[in-house]
C-alpha cells in the first residue's frame, strides 16, 4: 500500500453512469477511496452495505466514498441498483489506477495463483493526502471502522 503523508495520486475513472471523476474534483473533501475485487460477490456486497448504512454519517463529517474494482460501467451500475448504493463506483477495467495504489497483486485461492485486487481503502484529506490505509478488511466492519476514523 501507499504509504501515509504522501499525496494520493491523480486518476480519471468513469462511474456506474459513464461520468468521468477526478480525485482533484474533490479538493476540500474528505475521500474514502475503497478499492474491491469484484460487483455482486459476497464481500463485496457486505462491504459495499456497510459504507451504505452510514453514508448519512460519513457525508455529514464531510467526506465521500469512491468505490473502485475493475468491473465494467454497467457492472457497476448493476451492482449499484441491486444494492441500492448512494455512493460512487468507478470502473478500471485496465487497472492503471489500481496498479497505481498498489492493490494489485498475487493472489492465491482452491490452489490456484492470479493477480487481482487485494480489499484497501485509502482514507485522503480534503488536500488530497493519504491520512490513514486499511488493508486486511473485514468487509461488514468497514463502515463502522472508517467513519469512526473520520472523527
Amino acid at each position: 500500500m501507499l504509504e501515509v503523508g504522501t499525496k494520493a495520486p491523480e486518476f480519471t475513472l468513469p462511474d456506474q453512469n459513464g461520468k468521468e471523476h477526478s480525485l482533484s474534483d474533490y479538493k476540500g473533501q474528505k475521500v474514502i477511496l475503497y478499492f474491491y475485487p469484484k460487483d455482486q460477490t459476497g464481500g463485496c456486497i457486505k462491504e459495499a452495505c456497510s459504507f451504505r448504512d452510514r453514508y448519512p454519517q460519513i457525508t455529514e463529517k464531510g467526506a465521500v466514498i469512491l468505490g473502485v474494482s475493475k468491473d465494467s460501467v454497467k457492472s457497476h451500475k448493476n451492482f449499484e441498483e441491486k444494492q441500492s448504493l448512494p455512493f460512487t463506483l468507478l470502473s478500471d477495467e485496465d487497472h492503471k489506477v489500481i496498479e497505481m495504489y498498489d492493490v494489485w497483486k498475487e493472489k492465491k485461492m482452491a490452489g490456484r495463483t492470479y493477480m487481482g485486487i487485494v480489499r484497501s481503502t485509502y482514507l485522503i484529506d480534503e488536500d488530497g493526502v493519504i491520512v490513514k490505509t486499511y488493508g486486511k478488511v473485514k468487509p461488514g466492519e468497514h463502515g463502522d471502522e472508517v467513519l469512526g476514523d473520520l472523527g
